[in-house]
């Protein structure tokens, strides 16, 4: 038997991904102990694995966030993303770093899977390998790496090729670091050299990327090329595949015959809460075109959505992605990391309207990757979306380059090559 730590902040949109990592390692015989907050201590069970909580200092309940954190409501752009990192991230990072050791100390450990923002992280990698277990970082998120090719990740820049390019993004590398991070990267060197009484090395928003391993849930076709990327990266596709499903359908589901092109919208399952963002941009933008709008609450009853709604819109509060992605045209999205490549698995071309948490860069990717449309914004007008989406049904690019990811996706390994990286790491790490 062998014993995996998982580790997670206590926010919805990082612990989901890392269930799906925790069941499947259950299931093929390993000892897993998941760390994270007491909220989700009953879906932690739920996977197979041991749930262990996060000390209070560390924990917090993310249903709402202004409330947990006194100070953050009002705060926006620049000065909110410090305020954000401070506080919610690094501060936690002294309790991760004693409750991590504490777990190791009680069981041992062969391995700690963590996410990105799982800041404790980084006083664990300050340590010697041989003082530590072996540490995999899980991308959930797109691959912030630092690169010479690349801007520093956050800012949903575009990579810009050539001497040019890397002169930029050395610039906005040393005004990330030092300007607009730098109080944040003195107080992370402060916390950790206190925590664990070594020095931080580097830029701590950097810090997991130094893993001995990183695993990375997506294909090299939508991630930037980096000419100095490390061998520690392994791209083994999506965790989360769309599963086949059996519930019932919307009586209206026998309208998405092919006789009219299929727009989904969605703003998934968190961030759905203000149907002004996207949602009702999407179905005011589409109302007299000859479409078919396919709308998804997340859950949200039917009730609050626009009233009336226009003649060409169908809606439901969860629909069915193996079954409708094979008939959808285009997918308007809020970005969401697992979203977008469901879309991609399918073959579905894009619209995108994100630049929140990680979806700045999500959204560039997106638009990078050829495979839609991005409008760089959290709330586009209805003219946006209805340019942007007529000129993805008109162009066949973008379905032709999401149908090239979605066989790259098929052909990954997801979970299974998560597994393959851990045995390269510990020997004795070999299901049972």
């Amino acid at each position: 038997m062998n014993s995996i730590l998982i580790c997670s902040t206590p926010v919805h949109g990082h612990v989901t991904p890392l269930l799906a990592v925790s069941r499947y390692l259950a299931q093929q015989g390993h000892r897993v102990r998941f760390m994270t907050g007491r909220r989700y201590a009953d879906a932690v069970r739920s996977t197979g694995a041991e749930f262990v909580a996060l000390p209070d200092e560390a924990d917090f309940d993310d249903s709402d966030m202004n409330a947990a954190f006194p100070g953050k409501a009002g705060k926006s752009g620049v000065a909110g993303i410090r305020w954000d990192v401070s506080n919610i991230f690094l501060k936690p990072a002294p309790a991760q770093i004693r409750a991590v050791d504490e777990a190791i100390k009680q069981e041992q450990v062969d391995v700690i899977l963590i996410e990105n923002m799982f800041i404790g992280a980084v006083g664990l990698l300050a340590r010697p390998r041989e003082e530590r277990p072996a540490i995999v970082n899980l991308g959930i998120i797109p691959l912030g790496v630092e690169s010479v090719d690349t801007a520093p990740f956050g800012l949903g820049i575009l990579p810009k090729p050539g001497v040019l390019g890397r002169i930029r993004n050395a610039a906005l590398g040393m005004l990330t670091e030092k300007l607009i991070f730098g109080g944040v990267q003195r107080q992370a060197e402060k916390i950790i050299l206190d925590a664990t009484g070594k020095k931080l090395d580097g830029f701590f928003m950097a810090g997991a990327s130094r893993a001995d391993a990183i695993v990375q849930f997506t294909v090299p076709g939508f991630e930037y090329d980096r000419s100095d990327l490390p061998d520690t990266v392994h791209f083994v596709g999506p965790m989360s595949r769309v599963t086949k499903s059996d519930g019932e359908l919307p009586e209206w589901w026998s309208e998405l015959d092919g006789s009219r092109p299929v727009v989904h919208v969605s703003q998934g399952t968190i961030a759905n809460t203000d149907y002004d963002e996207l949602i009702t941009p999407t179905i005011t933008a589409l109302a007299d075109d000859d479409v078919l709008v396919v709308v998804s609450t997340g859950g949200r009853p039917l009730s609050t959505l626009p009233s009336p709604l226009p003649a060409n819109v169908r809606a439901a509060e969860y629909l069915p992605h193996d079954r409708l992605l094979p008939l959808t045209d285009v997918y308007v999205s809020n970005g969401g990391y697992g979203g977008v490549h469901y879309a991609l698995e399918h073959g579905v071309p894009l619209v995108v309207a994100g630049m929140t948490e990680d979806k700045a860069e999500v959204s560039a990717r997106v638009q990078w990757a050829g495979v839609g449309v991005n409008l760089r914004t959290n709330k586009p007008t209805p003219d946006a979306v209805g340019v942007a989406v007529r000129r993805v049904l008109a162009d066949p690019s973008y379905a032709e380059r999401s149908r090239a990811l979605g066989k790259e996706i098929a052909a990954s390994s997801g979970l299974a090559g998560l597994e393959a990286v851990l045995e390269t790491l510990t020997p004795k790490l070999v299901s049972e």
